[in-house]
């Protein structure tokens, strides 16, 4: 491949890398990655000033620039072009989130509700019942998951664990607890679509 004229040293190494990463180099993925990961992670924390959420877009950053590498001219460096993806993917992120607050938010505030309720002395038999009823449908949503997404929403959201206190329990690497973590919450997000509970 023929470099680029004009674009700085690491702008260069950084096409060397992105031709090898399409022809399939996992180490070329992995020096892009590890090169990029904490800049993008930070700017995207400044955007939505929530670290879970900043370690998701991040995650999907990456996964979107992964995918489109062979859209990627060297007109320009390749961090630019992937702080692009990272930016234009977080803008979205943040007007979905405006628009509708999202089910696993909503899901979120139903169990921060039911455990003020829970924890009151004496709670009338109407609230008892709509409680209960909450905690049947949330379970019965997420119990249509397949089991392993399953447990790690149920560890991250039931049990309250950290990221790394699920990848010890699973003993999974934290980068895919993070993805599958991920995956997990865009198929409960679904299902609530589909079933009508958003």
């Amino acid at each position: 491949m023929e470099v680029t004229n004009g674009l700085s040293e690491k702008a260069r190494n950084d096409l060397l890398l992105v031709e090898k990463a399409k022809n399939g180099s996992e180490l070329a993925f992995a020096n892009l990655m590890n090169r990029y990961r904490d800049s993008i992670y930070f700017m995207l924390l400044k955007m939505v000033n929530n670290a879970s959420d900043a370690e998701d877009l991040t995650i999907e950053a990456f996964g979107k620039a992964f995918r489109n590498l062979d859209s990627f001219t060297p007109e320009f460096a390749f961090s630019t072009w992937l702080f692009k993806i990272a930016t234009n993917n977080c803008i979205d992120f943040i007007r979905k989130k405006q628009s509708s607050p999202s089910p696993i938010d909503q899901w979120q505030d139903d169990i921060d509700n039911l455990t003020i309720n829970i924890q009151s002395d004496l709670p009338d038999p109407e609230e008892s019942l709509i409680n209960d009823q909450k905690i049947a449908v949330l379970r019965g949503i997420v119990n249509q998951l397949k089991p392993r997404y399953r447990t790690l929403i149920e560890l991250r959201y039931y049990k309250e664990y950290s990221y790394e206190e699920i990848s010890s329990e699973l003993k999974l690497p934290i980068g895919t607890v993070k993805a599958q973590l991920y995956r997990a919450k865009s198929l409960l997000y679904n299902i609530f679509v589909k079933t009508g509970n958003r």
